[in-house]
């Protein structure tokens, strides 16, 4: 595959039931996506971005099409590995619209969490985490719990937790809904800093379209399928606020 490719996807195609419950949710779906790109993924409600997202990060099986994550082929009409929740764990993080941190934890060991689920020792993982607390501008928050943290402090340690294995790729499922505009867009231009400096490809669906020229491309859901707007936006995504 060529090199600085993230994401590469041939004729996805998903559907769900048989008969007069079959429903086609994608199909024929093709692109590529390159390392330090922040990419919209845009579509009605119900068109299908959550189960897209899902099929990348290796949650959801495709009914059929190929899947490429790096130099690595992933998926050929079936898994080529059993061991999918290691690739979700090794090259993909997940951001969501609530941040899901465990609330009995405080916030340095909601991090450390998912390092040492894959066998990261406790002083290694503990580093990185407080390197990523301190990239986000909440190191003094190690020792709070979720509930002691804002909305928008808390989603900052939800995208840390996605970062603390290094991932190649982040898929962000509506990260902004739950935010106000400042908030949001101070979440966006975090992710675009994140996929230019480390060089990883981050999807965030969103309906908000106040969100869109901050990001590299949009990729739509149209009649099942994905296109890209031909637009380049990220000549606005400089300006400040």
């Amino acid at each position: 595959m060529e090199e600085g490719i993230a994401i590469r996807a041939e004729n996805i195609c998903k559907s769900f039931g048989e008969g007069d419950s079959y429903i086609e949710v994608i199909k024929n779906a093709s692109f590529t996506i390159h390392k330090g790109e922040l990419i919209a993924l845009i579509a009605p409600s119900g068109g299908g971005k959550t189960t897209l997202l899902m099929m990348i990060g290796c949650v959801e099986e495709p009914s059929s099409g190929k899947i490429w994550l790096g130099d690595k082929q992933v998926f050929a009409d079936k898994w080529l590995t059993r061991e999918t929740r290691k690739i979700r764990r090794e090259k993909i993080g997940f951001i969501f619209q609530a941040h899901y941190l465990i609330p009995f934890l405080n916030i340095i060991d909601n991090l450390t969490l998912l390092p040492q689920a894959n066998k990261t020792d406790d002083k290694t993982a503990r580093a990185k985490a407080r390197e990523l607390l301190k990239y986000f501008d909440i190191a003094e928050k190690e020792k709070a719990m979720p509930s002691q943290l804002s909305g928008g402090q808390n989603q900052r340690v939800a995208i840390a937790r996605a970062l603390v294995n290094e991932p190649q790729i982040i898929l962000a499922d509506e990260p902004t809904a739950a935010l106000d505009m400042q908030r949001s867009v101070d979440v966006v231009k975090m992710l675009k800093q994140i996929a230019l400096e480390q060089k990883v490809a981050i999807i965030m669906v969103t309906h908000d379209e106040r969100m869109l020229p901050y990001c590299d491309r949009i990729m739509k859901i149209e009649d099942k399928t994905t296109i890209f707007e031909e637009q380049q936006l990220q000549k606005n995504s400089t300006h400040s606020d």
